[in-house]
């Protein structure tokens, strides 16, 4: 995978780049909405290189020094979209106090500093020049050679199954108990209105949201509360055909066709009638593949499983987690100093984590 920062921080800027706050303050602006989808056109085509790039740097200094153009245009990117909210944050509140002079007369004087960049250079000024240095960087990317997609040397992803080695799993243990009681809470909220409650986990690459999937997965309190359960590694490509038939499978049934989706729909409806399904989606990141009305055609069969049934969806994208419209998004952060050290030194030092441990028990 590319370098877990750097893809993190355009995962950032895609999803301010589509948030309803920022899209409602641009229209409000003379910054055109057209400009701003060109903007992410262009950091798309620099995304997908990242991969190729990642394994190229090593040999070839040129890529090296590419990749760091890449992450100063990032940064820069994120600073004029943090402007852009501040400045939207500011007029929402000029406008709620416009009639208390006060509390208006001192925000006014703050905000006089807040604006100081849009006055010297328009916004929309500063997003055509970081496009220049887009379009520059893209032309470079063809020179240097840099492949789209995972590149000729990367080796492809290993999907991801619902089996966990928990030895080798720490810090994790509040947040489980935290959401397996969410599982196994039947209360009435998005059911109410024959749609399955869906928890997103949202975090970097390589935080531990699959790892703490399978812990859910796993869980003896969570197999015995629902009747079927269906784990699907969806990854870089949501397809509508294919996860139907993969969550099909995973409920012990043979799927009647390879490419009909009625009869795949039909199939599944009727082998979920009236029992507690969870479904887990991991490492769903492709927001291209991903939209509303995908989402909604998936969900569509699952509208017959029984009250209480849920969907778990992994990604490190937010707005994956804002398409499938969940009611729970929990943020995964890093472990703590203690129990990131533990789990180097039992992958690093086994033989001597085992001496420690043994010497901790008195053994």
């Amino acid at each position: 995978m590319a370098d877990a920062l750097l893809s993190a921080s355009l995962q950032v800027l895609f999803d301010k780049l589509a948030s309803p706050e920022l899209v409602n303050f641009i229209r409000g602006q003379k910054l055109s909405q057209e400009l701003l989808t060109d903007f992410k056109r262009k950091l798309l085509v620099v995304h997908k290189a990242l991969n190729d790039a990642e394994v190229k740097q090593f040999s070839d200094p040129l890529v090296k020094e590419w990749l760091v153009q890449v992450k100063d245009v990032v940064y820069h990117a994120e600073d004029l979209l943090d402007e852009i909210a501040t400045e939207a944050l500011r007029c929402e509140i000029e406008a709620a106090e416009v009639q208390t002079g006060g509390i208006y007369q001192v925000w006014n004087k703050f905000s006089t500093r807040v604006k100081a960049p849009f006055a010297n250079q328009s916004m929309e000024s500063r997003v055509k020049g970081l496009m220049t240095r887009l379009e520059n960087i893209a032309k470079e990317k063809v020179e240097l050679e840099l492949k789209e997609g995972d590149g000729e040397k990367l080796s492809p992803k290993l999907p991801s199954s619902s089996l966990v080695d928990d030895s080798f799993v720490y810090g994790r243990g509040e947040i489980k108990e935290e959401l397996v009681k969410w599982l196994l809470s039947d209360k009435e909220t998005a059911a109410a209105n024959n749609v399955i409650d869906v928890m997103s986990i949202v975090g970097m690459g390589g935080s531990g949201k699959t790892t703490l999937a399978q812990l859910l997965y796993n869980d003896d309190r969570v197999k015995e509360h629902f009747h079927l359960k269906a784990w699907v590694c969806v990854s870089t490509e949501f397809l509508l055909i294919g996860v139907t038939k993969s969550i099909l499978e995973a409920i012990g049934c043979r799927p009647t066709s390879d490419h009909s989706l009625d009869l795949l729909q039909r199939q599944l409806k009727d082998n979920l009638g009236n029992k507690k399904f969870l479904l887990v989606l991991d490492d769903v990141w492709d927001v291209e593949s991903l939209h509303w009305e995908s989402w909604d055609r998936l969900r569509t069969p699952l509208h017959a499983a029984a009250q209480g049934s849920k969907i778990v969806v992994t990604s490190r994208s937010e707005t994956v987690a804002k398409v499938m419209r969940a009611i729970h998004t929990h943020q995964l952060g890093t472990l703590s100093p203690e129990d990131s050290w533990s789990l180097f030194t039992k992958l690093a030092f086994p033989t001597l984590f085992c001496l420690l441990f043994n010497f901790s028990q008195g053994l």
